[in-house]
């Protein structure tokens, strides 16, 4: 891990990282609350250019504090994409990601030869960079049984049966995610075999360079962002945000945390402070699984956010 200042990244990476016969695309990558959205606003700003998100939540412009959006300010000093770019009513999945980046990516690049791409979400970045895997057709009488089935028996019936069939896959899954658990269930009844093998073809070659960057914090750190964090988002409003949205809480997209939580809280099963509780412990998790996934992956160059000027509660997106 090095330690450099933004300035000195900034000038690395445009003397040695860029090949302007085919455009370079910056990945910022990391857990959340670290401080991605900041860096890759500054980022941007340096290098004149443009956001794509790679959030799988950010892209509902139903949604708002609760996924750690831009605010209004940052997103007038930097354009961005995939944000407030469906509702969520839309069917949003890691190959529609890959289409939407590609197609924004090859636009931004004939402009300037440069691009920023920012986000925890690590399969769409994963899409983005290598393409997605083919596979198989899903017997649709499975697929309706599993439908009733978690219909029937919630989220928790669903989260057993991942773990229990298809552990590799639940280790780094998005596991408040039923959309993504019954695809793995899908796969795992129709074949027999673990999702994860599915996605282990040649990866497809981009017509530009791609540069990643992964931001981390010590741990104890980290956990204290989330913590503020998440203070923050009461304080901005989360609880309205929940009740606005209560209607719609079966909702694939609302099976997001910060919105479960407080939706537990509105039907009396929690307390309003054991729901905060839980906010912060399900976000620590998921940041632990963002970290186990992106440190997998040999391509990212690690710097510690203290060291690029990220530091204030409300940076720690």
């Amino acid at each position: 891990m090095e330690d450099q200042s933004l300035k000195g990244l900034v000038f690395f990476v445009i003397n040695n990282c860029m090949q302007k016969e085919i455009g370079t695309v910056f990945i910022v990558c990391g857990p959340t609350a670290v401080g991605k959205t900041a860096f890759a606003i500054e980022l941007a700003a340096h290098l004149q250019t443009e956001i794509i998100s790679a959030d799988s939540r950010q892209c509902y412009s139903e949604l708002g504090i609760a996924v750690a959006k831009p605010s209004l300010d940052e997103l007038k000093k930097v354009p961005h994409h995939f944000i407030n770019s469906h509702s969520i009513h839309d069917e949003i999945n890691a190959g529609i990601f890959e289409e939407f980046a590609l197609q924004k990516a090859a636009f931004l690049l004939s402009k300037n030869q440069t691009a920023v791409m920012v986000g925890g979400t690590g399969l769409y970045i994963k899409a983005f960079c290598e393409g997605m895997d083919s596979m198989p057709e899903i017997d649709p009488i499975i697929r309706d049984n599993i439908i009733q089935e978690y219909t029937i028996k919630g989220l928790p019936w669903l989260q057993n049966e991942i773990a229990e069939k298809d552990p590799v896959f639940w280790e780094n899954a998005e596991q408040g995610n039923p959309q993504r658990l019954m695809r793995a269930l899908e796969m795992i009844r129709t074949t027999g075999i673990s999702i994860t093998q599915f996605r282990k073809s040649e990866k497809k070659i981009r017509p530009f360079r791609m540069v990643k960057i992964g931001l981390e914090l010590p741990r104890e750190l980290l956990n204290q962002r989330i913590n503020d964090r998440v203070d923050l988002m009461l304080k901005e409003g989360l609880i309205k945000e929940a009740e606005q949205l209560f209607y719609h809480r079966n909702n694939n997209a609302l099976q997001t945390v910060g919105y479960q939580e407080i939706f537990e809280y509105m039907e009396g099963k929690i307390t309003l402070a054991k729901a905060i509780e839980l906010i912060k412990q399900h976000t620590r998790l998921y940041a632990k699984r963002q970290m186990t996934w992106f440190k997998k992956d040999p391509e990212i160059s690690w710097y510690d956010a203290r060291t690029i000027g990220v530091g204030k509660v409300s940076d720690n997106r």
